[in-house]
């Protein structure tokens, strides 16, 4: 298949087809002067690097576990410890949405006053700064 059917079945646009032969995902053949061909497996690999992708995982980290003459090599500590992040996310982010939905309904006159909201608070800013400094700040 040439670039532009691939780019077509795919929805990916040549160029980031480009990029990622560039960067070693993807290999093509092609003959001087001609355009980019791809064995009918590329479908499967760019099935794999958008899979990765929308796991989280970086172009190298995907890169090392694709084989351009060959099946994929999962590199399963990685998915496994990717797994526990997205985990660790959605666990923080049901934690916030729980608050957030407190707060809206919360029957206190201020939400100064409410200790549901001040834990919220708290929470997110030691999160803020986490992010930031990289270190817990507080308790």
């Amino acid at each position: 298949m040439d670039i532009s059917e691939v780019s077509k079945q795919t929805g990916i646009p040549s160029s980031a087809l480009r990029y990622y032969e560039q960067k070693g995902l993807i290999t093509s053949v092609r003959e001087k002067g001609e355009r980019r061909r791809y064995a009918p497996t590329v479908l499967d690999q760019l099935a794999l690097i958008a899979l990765g992708q929308a796991a989280g995982l970086a172009l190298d980290e995907i890169r090392s576990m694709l084989s351009p003459y060959g099946p994929p090599n999962i590199d399963r500590q990685l998915l496994a410890a990717k797994a526990d992040e997205i985990d660790a996310l959605i666990k923080r982010l049901r934690a916030m949405s729980s608050g957030l939905r407190h707060a809206a309904a919360c029957p206190a006159p201020s939400h100064v006053e409410c200790p549901s909201f001040q834990k919220l608070l708290k929470a997110a800013a030691t999160g803020a700064l986490e992010k930031r400094w990289g270190k817990k700040i507080c308790c």
